[in-house]
């Protein structure tokens, strides 16, 4: 069996992209930084300015509505990542934080690089899938994430959980309208089961409704709330 052909991602849309490397020599691609670096805690760390730079944009004061935002758009792309490789190649990319590399650009989602992985033995069932995503993708990259974002702006952790499993039924709709909407849904249902994302919200047929909000009826007035928020219309602002 061959490596995984990652380049098949990009066809879902770019939050599901992954550049990988090609053989083992290949190095990641100029102005691509570890990891690690993403993850890091404390105030001058990149996700702590990276927030600054969100709430200027958003125009926005309140530092952990921006937090919320960014959060929620980094949880997305890893999301997508890790269950489109699962649904569509059958593996789970690792990522590790000291061996995969990151580019944040000025807009859009991350770039994501990963080196070469050799060929897998077998492809594994859907139980082997929702035992490696549960462990690289929630309790690895999601985990170091909120980790990191808590760091820089005190949040609940129940609101970026919230956030967590808001991502991954947001890849579930784009990988229903792509391919294998039947293996999509069952792993991230079994997912949803678990912790840390488990009573975070209820997977129906018509989609996804979470128990928490992600702050962005917060961002201005006409903001609105979300598809998927636990309120139907924005709160009154206190």
């Amino acid at each position: 069996m061959t490596a995984p052909d990652y380049r098949r991602l990009a066809a879902v849309g770019p939050y599901f992209a992954l550049d990988a490397a090609a053989s083992p020599a290949e190095a990641p691609p100029t102005g691509f930084r570890p990891l690690r670096e993403l993850y890091a805690q404390g105030p001058d760390a990149p996700l702590a300015e990276r927030v600054r730079v969100v709430a200027r944009r958003l125009g926005t004061a309140e530092l952990r509505v921006a937090a919320s935002i960014l959060h929620l758009g980094l949880a997305a792309r890893f999301c997508s990542v890790g269950l489109g490789a699962a649904v569509l190649l059958g593996t789970v990319p690792a990522l590790d934080p000291d061996r995969a590399h990151v580019h944040v650009p000025e807009q859009g989602p991350i770039d994501l690089w990963t080196p070469y992985e050799p060929a897998q033995p077998h492809r594994a069932d859907d139980e082997q899938l929702a035992d490696r995503l549960h462990r690289v993708l929630l309790q690895g990259q999601l985990t170091l994430l909120a980790a990191a974002v808590r760091a820089a702006v005190p949040l609940s952790g129940k609101l970026l959980d919230g956030n967590a499993a808001s991502a991954l039924a947001g890849a579930l709709r784009m990988l229903d309208a792509h391919a294998a909407p039947g293996r999509a849904r069952a792993l991230v249902a079994e997912l949803l089961r678990r912790p840390p994302l488990a009573g975070t919200g209820t997977l129906r047929t018509s989609g996804f409704r979470r128990n928490s909000c992600c702050l962005y009826y917060r961002v201005g007035p006409g903001a609105g709330v979300c598809g998927d928020c636990c309120f139907t219309s924005p709160p009154r602002r206190t």
